[in-house]
């Protein structure tokens, strides 16, 4: 039996978008580096007829991927930027951004899965769950976005799908399901059976654009009727009606389908897909999935806090008729000005209205209205509910939400991690040094990761991000978009400094030069503690006057930006006063903050003070014959070997290391392995410098400061 079925549909989506809800999905494709997410983007805007021909990432054809519209991506052949495209699949219109791999860049993915409502998590059938896809489930967990897992490479040698699938339970705790078996594996993978239609799809034509459906090979009849035994027990337990029918022996395909998706919107089930994107096999049933089992916009509960009423929650609806509210998750300098990507929760936002940014309460107009496909851009009328859009010439910032005139909500902002390592940069001239001010402004409101300050002793200027890869990307970028060269310092590590024990503080500030003076003591006490700061008022009988316990608040807030061991900022303390004394002349605001600032001092020298620095989560991928070498090399920069995995002829070693300790790591790894291994870090927690260490750091520091 042989059958052509290809859902592809030509007409045009953009101008006139459907509006119909029902028939819209908003996914991401996340994963580990190199797991295949470009790819694999690639081949869906292929068979969805969005692209007429195939490049592959690294621009080997001197094109390179879509979505990887940035030289320095086609380059590099990684993903720096998350990219937004839409595509059409069997009459559902399917909004996707494809995400970065890399940790350095991952606030990329924590935005991208703000906005979405379905996830397909990618993975490697060779290296199956790694690090970083540990760290893309936690951020889907973190928005509680259904996934639905594609094993891709299964033409690899070493490929396993059931060892994945094994890995999704053990290492993610997903209650994985296989909804196909694959026909072959490595050189002979051909194609896969569907669980669910109980046929053997095969992908043919030149870019596996033709599917062929046929009778499931004999010799997997067993295997396969085992695994549609396992789909069914774990889809019946969504379906009553799915349960009566498998006791009978007959379930319709349709009661599967539903139980299924079920299932998955409820994060309780995970079907799992297998394919090899570079190969073109599997791709399609992918799109099938995604409209069959991902949500719609309306199946997702989004809420706000209404401002105008003690931030109460609503729950808002996906009617385009209501009062708008829309999130600006992404801001990129376009060629025309600011691009503002949005997403739209409720309502309709259409061109030329009127609309209110909730935090800074200013009312803008909207001008120009766009959908995104990579960085090309299609001119639109209005983006209606469960959409997600861009505007050119609006003033936010990242995470604003823009509601109707009339009613002032707020969507919960994006978690949006500390960064972990410093570079001080110089520029190399006047000009460099107007253009480097430039890229920053932008850079900055781009990215929340990344941050600039400037060091008022030295007079440095100190970008910060989430590690080597993530700033040598922007100073890069600023060299070719700004035409600004810089030179770089040695990296800086972001320590902290904290307390290990209870202090007392008693301190009075007094200033008289003529006229009114300042006056105002402080006494209490500080000590450790879990949160960043704490602050407690046990002030009796007005020692300090109500109106100036905040002001006492601000000094010692105020004082945490900068440790007396380092400069760096303080945390984990909590400061309780509870006693103090006022002048009736002289006591003010800038008096109480200034003697809660000496207060702080006092305390915080008495209360041994100590460094914290931050310890990274580090994965090595390593042949196993250099797994000592590795090991060895880790222990050298003071890591702590967390655990070893033997995978194939590859070994997994896990640890953690000081983030002072990595740089160069790259180089020494190579060196090391032949070039055969790499790495991946990302930020687990912070501890103490070791003593001998810590009274380095504050030798140089004061060196530092001499100098100056």
């Amino acid at each position: 039996m042989e059958t052509y079925c290809n859902k592809l549909f030509c007409s045009e989506v953009g101008k006139k978008m459907k509006k119909d809800p029902a028939k819209v999905r908003n996914i991401g494709i996340s994963a580990h580096i190199d797991a295949g997410k470009t790819t694999l983007t690639e081949r869906i805007l292929y068979y969805t007829n969005k692209i007429h021909a195939i490049h592959d990432v690294k621009g080997k054809d001197g094109v390179g991927a879509t979505m990887d519209f940035m030289e320095l991506e086609k380059e590099r052949g990684i993903t720096i930027t998350s990219a937004a495209t839409y595509c059409e699949w069997d009459g559902h219109e399917i909004n996707i951004i494809d995400t970065p791999g890399h940790v350095d860049f991952t606030i990329e993915v924590e935005r991208a899965l703000r906005v979405l409502d379905g996830g397909v998590l990618v993975l490697c059938s060779v290296g199956g769950v790694q690090s970083q896809s540990i760290t893309v489930d936690r951020q889907m967990a973190r928005y509680k976005v259904p996934c639905i897992a594609f094993i891709n490479k299964c033409d690899r040698s070493g490929a396993n799908p059931y060892r994945v699938i094994d890995q999704l339970k053990e290492k993610l705790h997903h209650n994985a399901v296989a909804l196909q078996v694959p026909i072959g594996l490595e050189n002979n993978f051909q194609g896969v059976v569907d669980l669910v239609s109980m046929k053997a799809v095969y992908f043919e034509g030149q870019q596996g654009e033709k599917i062929r459906e046929d009778e499931i090979p004999a010799e997997l009849m067993a295997e396969v009727e085992e695994r549609r035994e396992e789909l069914i027990d774990a889809a019946s337990m969504y379906s009553e009606e799915l349960m009566e029918a498998a006791l009978e022996g007959d379930v319709p395909e349709a009661l599967l389908i539903e139980a299924i998706r079920e299932g998955t919107l409820k994060r309780e089930i995970t079907p799992v897909f297998v394919g090899s994107a570079y190969k073109n096999k599997g791709v399609q049933p992918l799109l099938d999935a995604v409209t069959r089992y991902l949500p719609e916009p309306s199946q997702v509960e989004n809420r706000a806090l209404d401002l105008e009423n003690d931030e109460e929650e609503v729950v808002l609806s996906a009617d385009p008729d209501a009062p708008l509210v829309a999130l600006a998750f992404k801001l990129e300098e376009g060629r025309y000005g600011q691009l503002t990507y949005i997403r739209v929760y409720q309502g309709t936002l259409r061109k030329g209205d009127f609309i209110v940014n909730s935090r800074t309460g200013k009312k803008v107009k909207v001008g120009r209205v766009v959908r995104m496909h990579a960085d090309q851009m299609e001119d639109i009328e209005e983006i209606p509910a469960g959409y997600i859009g861009a505007l050119f010439g609006i003033d936010c910032a990242s995470g604003d939400t823009f509601t109707s005139p009339g009613i002032r909500y707020s969507m919960t902002s994006m978690h949006v991690p500390e960064p972990v390592i410093s570079l001080a940069i110089v520029p190399e001239d006047n000009k460099s040094q107007q253009n480097m001010s430039k890229a920053l402004s932008r850079f900055t409101k781009e990215d929340p990761t990344f941050t600039v300050r400037v060091d008022h002793e030295t007079g440095d200027t100190i970008i910060s991000g989430m590690g080597e890869l993530h700033l040598e990307v922007y100073i890069e970028r600023m060299k070719r978009e700004y035409d600004a060269i810089v030179h770089t310092g040695a990296p800086q590590v972001a320590y902290r400094e904290t307390i290990s024990r209870r202090a007392d503080f008693n301190y009075t500030h007094k200033k008289q030069t003529g006229g009114a003076g300042q006056y105002g003591r402080v006494a209490g006490y500080m000590e450790p503690c879990e949160e960043e700061f704490e602050f407690v008022n046990k002030i009796v009988g007005g020692a300090i006057p109500t109106e100036f316990i905040s002001s006492v608040e601000k000094g010692f807030r105020s004082a945490l930006d900068k440790g007396i061991l380092l400069g760096f900022p303080v945390t984990g303390i909590r400061v309780v006063i509870n006693d103090g004394q006022a002048h009736s002349v002289d006591s003010s605001d800038t008096a109480f903050q200034a003697a809660a600032r000496g207060a702080f001092k006092e305390g915080f020298k008495k209360a041994k003070p100590i460094i914290l620095e931050p310890i990274m989560k580090v994965a090595v991928e390593t042949p196993s014959e250099f797994q000592g070498a590795v090991m060895g090399s880790l222990n050298q920069r003071r890591g702590m070997i967390l655990g070893t995995q033997d995978e194939g002829e590859m070994c997994v070693i896990e640890a953690e290391v000081p983030l002072s300790e990595m740089f160069g790591y790259s180089t020494d790894l190579r060196s090391s392995t032949q070039g055969k291994a790499q790495f991946t870090m990302e930020f687990s927690t912070y501890r103490q410098v070791p003593k001998s260490l810590a009274e380095e750091l504050v030798k140089k520091a004061q060196e530092k400061k001499k100098a100056a």
